[in-house]
């Protein structure tokens, strides 16, 4: 007998806004893209050191907006199908993703008008 969960009608089990708690179907909140100023260029950069000889592409600064890097790092690791991380720093936010997926990244960026230097 297997306890995994295949199918269920649970509300609890559903996507909800974080703004306003409704279902993100039934959600008129503004999306998070809208909400944070495109007046930001990402610096790529890849590094090496202390990560075991593994290679992370970095992306430094974005605004310090959890939300917005939660739903941009979770986009950039489905599309890129590899592992990765953001984090806040004092400045500014930066995403990690795993690999050298400088040319995958790029293509997104220019997808949704980003500015980027450094690739």
């Amino acid at each position: 007998m297997s306890n995994r969960l295949v199918y269920s009608t649970d509300p609890k089990d559903k996507v909800s806004c974080p703004k306003c708690g409704k279902f993100v179907s039934d959600c008129s909140c503004v999306a998070l893209e809208d909400t944070v100023d495109k007046a930001f260029t990402i610096i790529f950069r890849i590094e090496k050191n202390g990560r075991g000889g593994k290679i992370v592409t970095v992306l430094d600064g974005f605004p310090r907006n959890e939300e917005y890097l939660k739903s941009l790092t979770k986009e950039l690791k489905a599309k890129c199908g590899v592992g990765g991380t953001f984090a806040i720093g004092d400045k500014h936010g930066v995403i990690e993703i795993q690999g050298d997926k400088r040319d995958q990244l790029k293509k997104i960026l220019d997808g949704k008008k980003l500015k980027y230097k450094g690739v």
